[in-house]
């Protein structure tokens, strides 16, 4: 590390091949990334982990993605390093959000490099954790909610909702964001997480081993015009009963069923669509901040890992018993 000025040198987490899990994260010194003229240098203050990090791991896109060594992480929050030449928006010391490119990563490091349209900045009072878990989980809760009509001002009618696997990552933001959309809204979840559900705004929360959570059938006994489903272990088989008449579920972890499924009931008058890819952008960055801002949206986070003991936050991810957000702090 340089004794003044720019750091040349610094920490990072990587791995060299597929699998392995958190047995084969290994603790490196590699040079500090240089700038392009758009492109920001920014000291991480936290990162999170997302399942999609160590499903790359594992070979999900193997063999486009990931190119080795990888430094895993994209959803980082941190303080401004450093800017490039053509770099208007931002200044060294502010405090931002980033969100970096998918199935590159670079946010278990000390440091990470990233273009200005993927940088928002981070209000005050919202914290480096608070702000890690909003990016891959926030936008893809935030662009099935839009995807179905929703607004948040207080305009909106609102519908009947459920949303399955509430407690993760993606759900516990889908269940908030979908009561400022003034929707009615059951959840799913394990037992021991029903009360944080429904601190987070849920109506109705049902146990998923129950039989009226695996039948999602809600005590209200409604029919739910939208499904939000966040976990890969539900079938539109099971989902399809508990739609209304012209129910719809978006599914943003489809498995090959449910792919199907979508095809085959694209005309249907019940139907499943697939959130494949979170399109959203920094607009949509600076929108959450601002809700979590104004204390309208709060990231529960599962647990805090010292850099140090990565592997263990890595760990954690990969066993999916997770509540909230699992962050990494430098």
């Amino acid at each position: 590390m340089a004794t003044g000025g720019r750091p040349t040198t610094m920490r990072a987490i990587q791995y060299t091949g597929y699998g392995g899990g958190a047995a084969s994260l290994k603790y490196v010194e590699i040079p500090v990334p240089l700038l392009g003229k758009n492109e920001v240098l920014v000291k991480v203050e936290a990162a999170s982990i997302n399942p999609a990090d160590w499903k790359i791991q594992k070979g999900m896109l193997r063999p486009f993605l990931p190119k080795f060594p990888c430094i895993p992480v994209t959803d980082v929050a941190g303080e401004v390093a450093e800017v490039g030449s053509s770099v208007r928006e931002f200044k060294v010391a502010d405090k931002v959000l980033c969100r970096l490119k998918f199935g590159k990563g670079g946010g278990l490091a000390e440091y990470v490099v990233a273009s200005e349209s993927k940088i928002a900045a981070r209000p005050a009072g919202v914290s480096a954790a608070d702000a890690a878990g909003l990016p891959i989980s926030g936008l893809t809760a935030l662009q099935a909610l839009m995807s179905i009509g929703t607004k948040f001002d207080g305009t909106g009618r609102g519908a009947d909702i459920l949303v399955t696997a509430a407690s993760g990552g993606v759900g516990m933001y889908a269940v908030q964001l979908a009561k400022l959309g003034n929707h009615h809204v059951t959840a799913t979840c394990g037992a021991r997480n029903m009360e944080v559900v429904r601190a987070l705004g849920a109506d109705e929360v049902l146990d998923y081993k129950t039989p009226e959570g695996q039948a999602l059938t809600s005590p209200s006994g409604r029919k739910y015009d939208y499904v939000i489903n966040t976990t890969d272990a539900s079938r539109w088989s099971a989902l399809r009963p508990s739609l209304s008449g012209r129910g719809r579920v978006v599914d943003v972890t489809p498995n090959p069923g449910n792919y199907i499924a979508s095809v085959l009931t694209m005309f249907a008058r019940k139907k499943i669509s697939m959130l494949a890819q979170v399109s959203l952008g920094k607009e949509h960055m600076r929108f959450l901040l601002e809700l979590v801002a104004e204390g309208k949206l709060r990231t529960v986070v599962d647990s805090r890992h010292p850099f140090k003991k990565a592997a263990e936050a890595w760990e954690r991810s990969m066993a999916g018993h997770a509540t909230g957000k699992i962050i990494v702090e430098m």
